[in-house]
C-alpha cells in the first residue's frame, strides 16, 4: 500500500469530514497550514471520485502558495498555479513550483489544453466572474472537469473578514472594519470582493452548453446535503460555500 492510498483511507468523509474542516478552520488564522493541507486532499478526493483525470496537467486558478500542486504532484499529476498576484504565491512562507502571475479573467494558456481546471473562492474576488468560468472551460479539453468553488454573498461568511456586517451592506462592512482595526480589510467590498449569488451562478452554469454539471452542492457539508443548494433564498445561506463540478462535453 502507498504513503497516498494510506493517506486516502484516513482522510475522514460525511459528518467526520465536516467536523474535523470546522476544528482546522478555526485555527486557520493562526496555523493555517493544516487546514489548506487537508482541503487540497480533499479536492483531489472529489476529482478522483468523479474520473477526473488528476495525473495529467491541473491548472489552479488562484492558487496562492500551492497547496492543491503539492496534493497533485503527490497523486503523479502536474499542476500549473496561475495566481494574479505575485505576493499570494508567498504566503505562508511557501512559493509553489511551477506558477505563472495571470489573470484568470484572461489565462495565458492555449484552448483545451488541461485535464483539470481547479478555482477555490476566487470567483468572488473578481469584476467579471463570467468571464473567468468561460475561461477555465476554454483551457479545458473535452471530457476533462472544472472544480469550481465561491463564497455566495448570503453566506455567514461572504464578508470574509468583515462578515457578519455585510449582511448590512458591503460598504458598511469595509467601514466598520477599519474603524474597528485600523486598516483597509483585505477582502475590499467594491475593490476585489463582490456580491455573487448562488442563484446567479448556478443560472450561468446551466445556460452553458460546453459543459454538463457532474455534482453540485455544500463544498463543506456531507455530500447527501447536496439539495440544499437548491432550496430558495436560505439555501444561499446554508450552503455557506458551493461547489460545481463540471465536466467539458463540446
Amino acid at each position: 500500500m502507498t504513503a497516498d492510498t494510506r493517506q486516502a483511507r484516513s482522510h475522514p468523509s460525511g459528518l467526520a469530514r465536516s467536523a474535523r474542516l470546522l476544528q482546522l478552520y478555526r485555527r486557520e488564522p493562526v496555523d493555517p497550514t493544516p487546514f489548506y493541507e487537508f482541503l487540497a486532499t480533499d479536492t483531489v478526493e472529489v476529482l478522483h471520485r468523479h474520473g477526473a483525470a488528476v495525473e495529467g496537467l491541473v491548472v489552479d486558478v488562484g492558487g496562492g502558495p500551492g497547496y492543491l500542486a503539492e496534493a497533485v504532484r503527490r497523486a503523479g499529476g502536474h499542476c500549473l498555479v496561475v495566481e494574479y498576484e505575485e505576493a499570494e504565491l508567498h504566503l505562508h512562507e511557501r512559493v509553489p513550483d511551477g506558477a505563472v502571475v495571470g489573470d484568470g479573467q484572461a489565462l495565458p494558456l492555449r484552448s483545451s489544453v488541461a485535464d483539470v481546471v481547479h478555482s477555490s473562492n476566487v470567483l468572488e474576488h473578481v469584476r467579471d466572474p463570467r468571464r473567468l468560468i468561460d475561461e477555465m472551460v476554454r483551457v479545458l479539453r473535452p471530457g476533462g472537469l472544472v472544480y469550481l468553488s465561491f463564497t455566495p454573498w448570503w453566506s455567514p461568511w461572504g464578508g470574509h473578514e468583515t462578515s457578519p456586517w455585510h449582511f448590512l451592506g458591503g460598504r458598511r462592512a469595509a467601514e466598520r472594519y477599519h474603524r474597528r482595526t485600523g486598516q483597509e480589510a483585505k477582502n475590499l467590498y467594491g475593490r476585489n470582493l463582490f456580491e455573487l449569488h448562488l442563484p446567479t451562478v448556478r443560472r450561468w452554469l446551466r445556460s452553458e452548453p460546453r459543459v454538463e454539471t457532474v455534482w453540485e452542492g455544500p463544498r463543506y457539508w456531507p455530500p447527501s446535503w447536496a439539495p440544499l443548494c437548491r432550496v430558495p433564498a436560505v439555501g444561499e445561506v446554508v450552503t455557506w460555500n458551493y461547489l460545481a463540478v463540471l465536466r467539458r462535453v463540446a
